[in-house]
């Protein structure tokens, strides 16, 4: 295995809303331009460009040429959803460990509210969904990521008593995170009760289980490790980053060869990670997780080990994922109620996190150590990141 020599030297994000008024490529310029700066870099140290898109973007040759980059090494451009950020990161650090590239920058750029919405029916990725499986899930209804994920969530209620109240105290929790969040686009506190009578989507979610349709962009640069503290700000280290996945199914909405509807990926990949990485589930003082939908964070909780399987409702509902809880989750309010940048947010915050930056919305005691994952079912990817440096 190599020893990752790697860290995330620069951040930069868009505002997040409900209509930019702007073009995906003007938004990518923006938070690119915004991390370089944040790391210190110019237009003749980047040599590496990333993204993915479903149809709804810009390519990443378009983002170089409107930077003015001196030159690119490496370029990659996936068709991919959420499943990839942290294995993307996983690449870039590959990359510059090896020499391959010194500096490279990550985006992901969308108008998810204003123009393409990812649960619509229409566009290039719907299309593109209509895999071998679709014509055996269409004529009954499963459709939607939301109908999909309920199943899971639903199966997770008959097997460990799991109930709509412990999914609502992760939507109440987050929303408390956001409030003091300057970008998230919803600052408006809920309790228990607003969760409860809130209008059903696909039983058992509601409105407030489902994450947001946002327009913004955000960026990360990822540096080699020997490099990384002349920056202006401290490094963070990327200690780990795994990828995991089995009985995908036929496209990206078909789990349904997956055995354990209780579970996710996060079950397989996570001891993994923790090898790699040099630590054990008590070393983690923050976990940013994916959250498309409450029941993505529930299965977070118990893959990663931050508690028992089949308890992730009771420990939610018990105040551990809060801010001054035993492991803050979630800590600027995730894409329940920050934005949806389709996971790159949650690696932004973990990074400000790390280094202190966070504003009102800091957690009292100064993490050291934070997992982020990125996907929902049967495959997806996750990493830790560090104030230390990687190697041994």
């Amino acid at each position: 295995m190599t020893r990752l020599n790697a860290a995330i030297t620069g951040i930069g994000c868009t505002d997040y809303s409900k209509a930019s008024g702007r073009s995906t490529l003007h938004l990518a310029v923006e938070a690119c331009q915004a991390a370089m700066r944040d790391a210190g870099l110019g237009v003749g140290d980047v040599d590496g460009v990333f993204t993915h898109a479903i149809g709804d973007a810009d390519c990443p040759e378009a983002l170089a040429t409107s930077l003015g980059l001196k030159e690119t090494r490496f370029v990659l451009d996936l068709y991919a959803g959420g499943i990839v950020q942290c294995s993307m990161t996983q690449l870039a650090a590959n990359l510059v460990t090896t020499g391959t590239c010194r500096n490279i920058l990550l985006y992901r750029a969308l108008n998810g509210r204003s123009s393409l919405r990812i649960g619509g029916a229409e566009g290039d990725f719907m299309y593109k969904l209509r895999g071998v499986a679709s014509p055996y899930r269409y004529p009954y209804g499963q459709i939607s990521y939301g109908q999909n994920m309920a199943l899971w969530a639903r199966r997770h209620m008959e097997v460990f008593g799991t109930r709509e109240e412990h999914l609502g105290a992760i939507a109440v929790n987050q929303r408390a995170n956001a409030v003091l969040n300057e970008r998230a686009m919803q600052r408006t506190p809920i309790t228990l009760d607003d969760y409860m009578n809130a209008r059903r989507i696909a039983t058992p979610f509601r409105v407030y289980d489902m994450c947001l349709e946002s327009d913004g962009a955000c960026a990360i640069i990822v540096s080699a490790g020997d490099r990384a503290a002349d920056g202006p700000k401290p490094p963070v280290y990327i200690k780990a980053a795994q990828f995991w996945g089995r009985h995908q199914g036929g496209d990206w909405a078909d789990p349904y060869t997956w055995p354990d509807l209780t579970e996710n990926f996060t079950t397989y990949l996570s001891p993994r990670l923790y090898a790699e990485a040099g630590i054990s589930v008590a070393d983690i003082d923050i976990a940013e997780i994916y959250d498309c939908f409450t029941h993505t964070v529930l299965l977070g909780l118990e893959g990663l080990g931050l508690c028992r399987k089949g308890e992730g409702g009771p420990f939610a509902a018990s105040g551990a994922i809060a801010r001054d809880g035993r492991i803050p989750v979630n800590t600027g309010g995730g894409m329940l109620s920050e934005a949806y940048i389709h996971g790159w947010n949650p690696i932004y915050e973990a990074v400000e996190q790390l280094r202190g930056e966070a504003g009102a919305h800091q957690v009292a005691k100064r993490p050291k150590v934070a997992v982020v994952t990125s996907g929902a079912t049967t495959e997806g990817s996750a990493m830790v990141l560090s104030t230390e440096k990687a190697l041994a």
